[in-house]
């Protein structure tokens, strides 16, 4: 970018295109930049804290200071447009288009089918082309790292890196039956790259000067000189220096924190400075993380193994530092001076007494550091000390930490006595705390015993200590001093064996693995499935979604890529702050001086408000205060709206707005809360079959148990968003609307706006990811847009950002089971009572088929003779939860396999014969009454016992925990048994439009919306196959209630079947229409054949319908079929977890599906391992954290961790069941959506074993309580040992905690 002085014009090169920007905003980042200033909508809005990498770009600079041109992939939600002086950037449609070129790395991610929903794909993509433009042949570990920046929430990240791993060295380990055909990938020539602007590099060797820019409330000021800078501040003492922008930027977006004056240091020659000095390497303030990393990776390699042990441990905490992205902007005196009582590196830092110079105007200090100060020294270590650094954070990629710590000890010169020891905690205060003792000690257990009872009285934490999880943290401190104890102690009995000859006790071999540093594999996986070849039939092949080219290039448009019409306006919510109150007062002056307010949007302002009194479910229709009602239910309800000319204008309105509330009680947030003040909504459900009492009589013995199951988000990468266009005349709206149900949400505005539905058009091309999310969730938004732009009368868009969607949407249902179990000495069940809780929200919403569906699946796939099962739905003060892939299924099936646990622990046997012994069989009945015919489940079983090669893996892993004490391995087998179809019965069914042109090409419309899961690929191939012509005649163009009236929601994984029969009978009818043609013309083609009908005045658009016959149930006399049919699968998983810190990895898992006559493998089983991979974050990793008062602490990427590409299992085995045509669906398919998400259970209750291994030690045997997530700290707290039993937990009752399960 070139600047100047006068006029302040920015002059930037993006995409190879020279751009002259007049007057740039300092608050204006790049992103908002590209796609608002030059509709370069391919860059993604993800979450705006650069926690998910939708949004990288890649900047290319001339660097002084290195004298080379760097290339590296960055956040364009965090970068500010002021920072790119002299850059030049490339977004993802500078590299390839499907109307030019495409770029390899663009073409393998979609024809490996790496791109489901494509919303994450143009970020995953710039990663990877950053990656190469650096290293055309990385390896995997490159690729690896280079992701983890990046989140998918659709494919299970597999594919991703399998299409990847192509562009590696070595390109050996492919499986021999592939999805995709490599041969026909484009080479990779890196001499066919974009060069650097080398008009960019003369301006960058000319003397700078510094820069200045003035905006709104912000002045950015860039020296050029450490006397500049130094005067800068002395003249604004308050101002912020900003670097990478990764602290302050996420401060002025979410805290609402406001620096008037912002001074980049960036290019400031004495703060990039790297030296190798006598004491070690001196770095500058402004050196970026990822320099600073290349600096010590290459001192390693140079200096002596000792006196490299502080700059290992950087390296350490760095290879776990945020994401790529970030650590490629993000400056050390940054992170030194945020502060962060949970830093990475400051321990480091303060353990190594590493030195800091500080300077203001005409000073300079040197100190050692103990906090915030700025430019550091890394003092180069003797050969007498020994150094370790650790991290434990959720997960272990991109990820804040729980506790990390810097450990030093200084021995005695040739023995083992101590002489100092320095130990620093982060994450144990509201500062980084530091622990020094000096001592004459030997390094033996006597120490450590006094060392462990120090810390734990030193380290102690309020049981209400902000972060919550105050057991665990306290445990942690000793436990990683435990790990640094035997660390130190194996290299000091090998150090002194060698240099003295003294012999001092080594560690212990079970011991060794607690000494090791976490190593991420690399993956390796096998896809199987059946091969059907038939002459021009599609249907049945691995076709790739037909979206995937255009995703990866970024000219795939959703609903927020939509260009601005020219008087548009933009809606920011203003939500109550309360979780249970009234509204006295809203005062709006303050935010209505905000530049560019138009209008307030309140209850009184919905035209169709007095017909809502007839309404008896008001709660679905709109988002807005309860029509007009004045108390708010739940932190997060909508109170009303701002528009404004800029999504920036009208957040900062809703931000400055004040409401004065009068509080109500109670406050009820989790289930214990409802269930003490009796907050029930109407219905209870119960289902019964046999006789529950006399089961129990004849059981051996009886068991009680408890499970909670937390609840999840649903976290589509693509926030809600809607855009409301008002048409002028009888009321007609259009709307393009990110959601799952295109009807619903006509219906809803219609209501609102006081029309009939015919006046509004709901359209929807494609979503980022739904999961259920945007089934009914999405109505909330649309239709408060909607009347906001029928009460300004023009076009308004609103997309939240990832806080607000979090904190408005609600998710996945928490629920709570309670199960009194019967059984008998070999482990057959023979009763069960079951109770189930679910935390439904502070409305209906679906709650209630949800708690039918988890009825429906609590015996998941067990033949349970006598068994009874009631559910409770809770009414809490929190917002509406709501659908989420399972739907109830997946709680009702955890709550079964917890039960079934604990009976094989009580018997001492096995649990997969335990399983399997009381597994259903063809023609048995289920708890509600209905046959399973066609039952494969034990065919599932065989495969996946023998495919995942069980018994030898389970010896294997009982021979590595009798080695092993600190770390065991656990295995595991779940089957699951999904039922397929909407239990609200008149939601199945479905229409379809087909029209055929003149030309002989083919618009296909139907009822369901494409979230990724490539529902419009196979309905485009069961067309194909129908109409016997290929799918390049074919045609979707979107979804839209004007050419499908009616439409069910995309939902209940039976989209395929519904809409895809409806297809089916549309295309019959065109058949039969054209037969006579074809008569005439055996030997023409389609074209001749549709000319000739067109000729003839024949109707070439048809109507397709259907319904799913014989469904329906009735709870009162449990009769009926509530499922059309049910869909299977089998699931082993291999974990291993670390016992001290309650980490682990996914060592295996091999899966089997049955599918039917799969309509398109590779979508089916990107949708196994997409499905999977969600279930193994509810299950192991995500965590919705609410405070008492019902606040969500968990808004975004940064402390709501979705899995990782290091999250997925390092053998990964997927398998089709073949040969299993199922006759109630579209050419013999299956449903495959939903079912395979429960499957993740195997990784829990491999878990639960490696656990209940770890317990063994302890002498701790039989069943033992574990919720869901197996977080870290459920983990390590299972894991009862000498360690925990010095930091008991507070007693519930004597606290008010942090956070609560809710």
């Amino acid at each position: 970018l070139i600047y100047c002085q006068y006029s302040q014009n920015v002059f930037s090169i993006i995409n190879s295109v020279q751009i002259i920007e007049k007057n740039a905003e300092p608050e204006k980042t790049l992103l908002t930049y590209l796609r608002r200033n030059l509709g370069l909508t391919g860059t993604k809005l993800g979450c705006a804290e650069g926690g998910c990498g939708a949004c990288t770009v890649m900047v290319s600079k001339y660097h002084p200071h290195q004298n080379r041109i760097i290339h590296y992939a960055v956040n364009a939600c965090l970068a500010p447009l002021c920072s790119l002086h002299h850059c030049a950037v490339t977004t993802v449609e500078g590299i390839g288009s499907v109307a030019s070129k495409l770029h390899p790395v663009q073409e393998r991610i979609a024809k490996t089918h790496g791109s489901q929903c494509g919303f994450c794909t143009p970020g995953i993509v710039m990663s990877m082309y950053a990656l190469l433009r650096n290293n055309p042949q990385p390896s995997m570990h490159d690729i690896q790292e280079a992701f983890q920046g990046n989140l998918c929430r659709c494919t299970g990240y597999r594919p991703i890196l399998e299409g990847y791993r192509t562009f590696t060295k070595d390109n050996s380990t492919l499986p021999a039956q592939k999805l995709y055909d490599q041969s026909e990938f484009m080479p990779l020539d890196p001499t066919q790259e974009i060069i650097f602007p080398p008009e960019l590099m003369s301006l960058n060797k000319q003397p700078q000067s510094e820069l200045r820019f003035a905006g709104e409330r912000v002045l950015w000021i860039q020296p050029c000189s450490l006397e500049e800078l130094l005067e800068l501040k002395a003249t604004y003492p308050n101002a912020k220096l900003v670097v990478g922008n990764t602290e302050v930027g996420i401060e002025m977006k979410f805290k609402n924190l406001l620096y008037p004056v912002i001074l980049a240091p960036a290019y400031i020659p004495e703060l990039n400075i790297i030296q190798n000095t006598q004491d070690g390497i001196q770095v500058g303030a402004s050196v970026t993380l990822t320099v600073l990393g290349d600096v010590l990776r290459a001192a390693v390699k140079k200096l002596p193994a000792h006196q490299t042990e502080v700059f290992k441990a950087v390296l350490e905490q760095l290879r776990w530092f945020a994401g790529q992205q970030i650590r490629n902007v993000a400056a050390v005196g940054g992170n030194i001076m945020t502060a962060s009582p949970i830093s990475d590196l400051n321990p480091v830092f303060m353990a190594a007494s590493c030195k800091l110079t500080v300077m203001s105007k005409g000073t300079t200090f040197f100190f050692h550091v103990q906090g915030s100060k700025v430019v550091a020294f890394h003092d180069l270590i003797r050969n007498t000390e020994y150094f370790s650094a650790f991290k434990q954070s959720p997960r272990k990629e991109d990820d804040i930490a729980i506790v990390t710590c810097g450990m030093n000890v200084f021995f005695k010169e040739q023995s083992n006595i101590v002489q100092s020891i320095r130990i620093s905690y982060g994450g144990m205060a509201p500062v980084t705390v530091l622990a020094t003792a000096t001592c004459n000690r030997q390094w033996n257990e006597e120490l450590l015993e006094e060392a462990c009872t120090s810390l734990v009285e030193e380290m102690s934490l309020s049981p209400s200590a902000p972060g919550g999880m105050v057991t665990y943290r306290r445990t942690l401190t000793i436990s990683l001093f435990y790990k640094f104890f035997l660390n130190v102690q194996h290299k000091l009995s090998l150090d002194l064996r060698k240099e003295v000859g003294v012999t001092v006790e080594d560690v212990r071999p079970e011991y060794a693995t607690a000494t090791e540093l976490f190593q991420l594999d690399s993956p390796s996986s096998v896809q199987l499935y059946q091969v059907h070849i038939y002459h021009d039939d599609v249907v049945g092949q691995p076709i790739m979604h037909l979206s995937a080219l255009k995703q990866a290039t970024g000219e795939a448009i959703y609903c927020d890529d939509i260009p601005c019409y020219e008087n548009e306006l933009h809606l920011a919510l203003v939500t109550s702050t309360k979780a249970h109150a009234l509204i006295k007062s809203i005062d709006t002056s303050d935010a209505m001086a905000v530049p560019g307010v138009v209008a307030f949007i309140s209850a009184k302002d919905i035209p169709g408000r007095k017909s809502f009194k007839n309404v008896t479910n008001p709660k679905l229709l709109i988002g807005i205060i309860m029509i007009g009602m004045r108390d708010v239910t739940c932190v997060g309800h909508i109170v009303g709206a701002f528009v404004a000319d800029t999504q920036a204008h009208a957040q900062r309105a809703a931000k400055a707005v004040k409401i004065s509330y009068e509080e109500l009680q109670p406050v009820i947030v989790t289930i214990q809360d409802a269930i003490a003040n009796k907050s029930f909504f109407q219905p209870v459900r119960s289902i019964e079959r046999g006789d529950v009492a006399q089961g129990f009589k004849d059981s051996d013995h009886i068991l009680h148990g408890e499970m909670h199951i937390g609840g999840q988000e649903q976290f589509y990468l693509e926030t809600n968003c809607t855009l409301a266009v008002p048409r002028g005349e009888d009321g007609e709206m259009e709307l393009f609307v990110s959601t799952q149900s295109a009807s619903k949400t006509q219906a809803l505005v219609a209501k609102a706006l006081g029309v009939p539905a015919n006046r509004v058009v709901c359209r929807v091309k494609r979503m980022g990811g739904g999961f259920g999310g945007k089934e009914s969730r999405s109505t909330i938004l649309s239709t408060v847009v909607a009347v906001a732009a029928h009460t300004v009368k023009r076009p308004v868009r609103c997309m939240l950002d990832r806080d607000e969607d979090m904190l408005v949407t609600g998710g996945r249902h928490p629920f709570f089971g309670h199960y009194k179990v019967g059984y008998m000495n070999n482990g057959r069940v023979l009763a069960l009572e079951v109770t189930l809780y679910s935390n439904a929200g502070n409305s209906l919403d679906l709650s209630l088929s949800i708690l039918e569906r988890a009825l429906f699946h609590m015996d998941n796939s067990y033949n349970i003779p006598n068994i009874r099962g009631t559910g409770y739905m809770c009414k809490t003060n929190l917002p509406s939860n709501s659908a989420f892939r399972g739907f109830g299924g997946p709680q009702g099936m955890m709550i079964a396999e917890s039960w079934m646990s604990d009976v094989a622990l009580s018997c001492g046997l096995p649990a997969e014969e335990v399983r399997r012994m009381n597994m259903y069989k063809e023609g048995d009945f289920t708890p509600f009454n209905q046959r399973l015919d066609q039952f494969t489940i034990d065919r599932c079983w065989e495969e996946c016992m023998q495919l995942s090669d069980f018994n030898k893996r389970k010896d294997a892993a009982e021979q590595y925990n009798r080695q092993h004490r600190w770390t065991k391995r656990g295995l595991s087998i779940i089957p699951t048994k999904f039922g397929i179809s909407f239990t609200a019965v008149f939601l199945n069914q479905a229409g379809a439009l087909v029209l055929v042109y003149s030309d002989g090409s083919v618009l296909l419309t139907h009822g369901g919306t494409e979230m990724g899961q490539g529902l419009h690929t196979k309905m485009v191939q069961v067309a194909s196959k129908t109409l016997g012509i290929p799918c390049s005649k074919i045609h979707i163009t979107e979804t839209s209630t004007n050419t499908v009236p009616n439409t069910s929601p995309t939902a209940a994984s039976a989209s395929s079947d519904l809409n895809g029969m409806a297809i089916y009978n549309a295309c019959q009818t065109l058949l039969q229409r054209l037969q006579p043609y074809k008569d005439k013309n055996l030997k023409g083609c389609w074209e001749d054949w549709v000319k000739a009908a067109y000729f003839d005045r024949v109707n070439l658009s048809a109507n397709g319908f259907y319904k799913t016959p014989d469904l329906g149930y009735d709870f009162e006399t449990n009769s009926g079929r509530p499922f059309n049919y049910f869909s299977y699968g089998v699931a082993v998983s291999e974990v291993e977890i670390d016992c001290l810190t309650g980490s682990h990895k996914n060592l295996h898992t091999c899966i089997v599906m049955d599918v039917g006559k799969s309509l398109n493998p590779a979508l089916d089983i990107g949708q196994v391992e997409g499905g999977f991979m969600q279930g193994l974050g509810l299950f192991t990793l995500e965590e919705l954290r609410y405070s008492p008062d019902g606040y969500l602490y968990t808004r975004g990427p940064g402390m709501y961790k979705i899995p990782a590409f290091g999250d997925i299992p390092i053998e990964l085995k997927v398998s089709l069941l073949r040969d299993t045509p199922n006759e109630k669906a579209i050419f013999s398919s299956k449903a495959v959506g939903e079912p395979p998400l429960f499957l993740a259970a195997s990784v829990f209750y491999a878990i639960k074993d490696a656990i209940t291994a770890a317990r063994a030690e302890s002498n701790l045997t039989g069943p033992f309580r574990l919720d869901s997530p197996a977080t870290p700290e459920r983990i390590r707290n299972a894991c009862e040992d000498k360690f925990t039993k010095l930091c008991p937990p507070a007693d519930p009752g004597t606290f008010i905690p942090w956070a609560v399960q809710v």
